[in-house]
This record gives structure tokens, sequence and C-alpha cells, in this order.
């Protein structure tokens, strides 16, 4: 996994009602848990887990654009893994 920042129009989500309390919340503090995506083949994101805050942030990002850049976790994206993400494949011959 990989924990980096994406801008919300990179990524495909359900939207919802994210509820009052939750932007209010992120207005003040910003996202506080990471928003789990997935890369598509195409190089765009699609939310694994966190639509909730992803609607919350396009909401506030009509307010301010600081919100329109996110931090995300991508859940699939295993390309800066060593050989130690495999387990222990040393040889103790």
């Amino acid at each position: 996994m990989i924990n980096t920042e994406a801008d919300i129009k990179e990524i495909r989500f359900e939207r919802v009602d994210p509820g009052a309390e939750l932007i209010a919340s992120i207005r003040v503090r910003g996202i506080a848990i990471p928003v789990h995506v997935a890369r598509t083949d195409s190089g765009c994101y699609v939310c694994v887990d966190g639509r909730r805050r992803l609607s919350a942030c396009e909401i506030l990002c009509r307010e301010d654009r600081k919100f329109a850049r996110i931090p995300v976790m991508i859940t699939n994206d295993y390309s800066k893994s060593g050989s130690g993400f495999w387990g222990n494949t040393q040889n103790h011959h």
C-alpha cells in the first residue's frame, strides 16, 4: 500500500450525503484517515473506502480549493514493495 495525495477529480466514487457533522470536522481538521482507493488500468482511482469523506471534500472544495487534494492509500499498488513484502524468502541452507 502507498500513502500519497490525489486530486478529488481523479477518484471515482458514489456521492452520498456526508452529514453536517463530518463536513464541519473536515473543515476544521482536514482528512484524518486517508481514503482507500484502487488504481485502475487507465490511471484513475476508484474509492474502496471513504465515500462520505470524499463527498464532504467535494462540498468543501466549493469554499476552498485546499480540499481538492486529499490523502489516499492506494491498496493495489505494490510497486514500491521490496522482497520483504513477500515474506521471508531467503534460503537458509
